[in-house]
């Protein structure tokens, strides 16, 4: 929970919601009236409905990162990322991690722990992104990734992933922040 000041904004008061459109998981967008504490009124504001994601940190036991490569469309590029996904309905944020870490890259096992949480856009966005942190993963198997991903796993020292993210090489700022994060951590 985020820490309270006593001179934070008062909540705006939603008094209208429409769903524009709605396909879960990626597409539920819908367009709302707020009453501002000022008086003031926002008669049009969208917001996007996401499910929980998460990310993993992980670390195996000689000190090297479990990393990705794939395709991102929106970017029309390739780039390092941390291996990610999405809650399904029902799941625990932390089985849900385990889950795609080891289906995207299968490594597994290891200690656990909350690293950090994110929101990749809270003006626009309802979801968190759950950062966590595997220290101690080894290699349980082969990747087993899902049939729309072409991913290609990579160890990567812990030593070069600030050069990763300082070159450009890494620009998923819900991958970055968390490595980032851990390196700081690691002082």
């Amino acid at each position: 929970m985020p820490r309270r000041f006593p001179d934070d904004p008062a909540p705006w008061q939603a008094f209208e919601t429409t769903y524009l459109h709605k396909r879960p998981p990626w597409l539920v967008l819908r367009q709302q009236r707020f009453r501002l504490p000022t008086g003031g009124e926002i008669p049009e504001y969208w917001i996007w409905e996401y499910p929980p994601w998460i990310n993993v940190v992980a670390v195996t036991p000689d000190d090297r990162l479990v990393m990705l490569r794939q395709y991102r469309p929106g970017i029309k590029d390739v780039h390092y990322e941390i291996p990610a996904g999405v809650v399904e309905p029902g799941e625990g944020l932390e089985a849900a991690a385990r889950r795609e870490l080891t289906e995207e890259t299968g490594y597994g096992g290891g200690r656990w722990s909350v690293l950090t949480q994110l929101s990749a856009n809270p003006a626009l966005q309802d979801n968190i992104t759950t950062a966590y942190l595997a220290e101690g993963v080894t290699q349980l198997g082969s990747a087993c990734p899902e049939a729309t991903e072409d991913l290609r796993v990579h160890l990567m020292p812990v030593s070069q992933v600030a050069s990763l993210v300082d070159s450009g090489d890494m620009i998923q700022a819900l991958h970055v922040a968390p490595l980032l994060r851990y390196l700081l951590r690691r002082r």
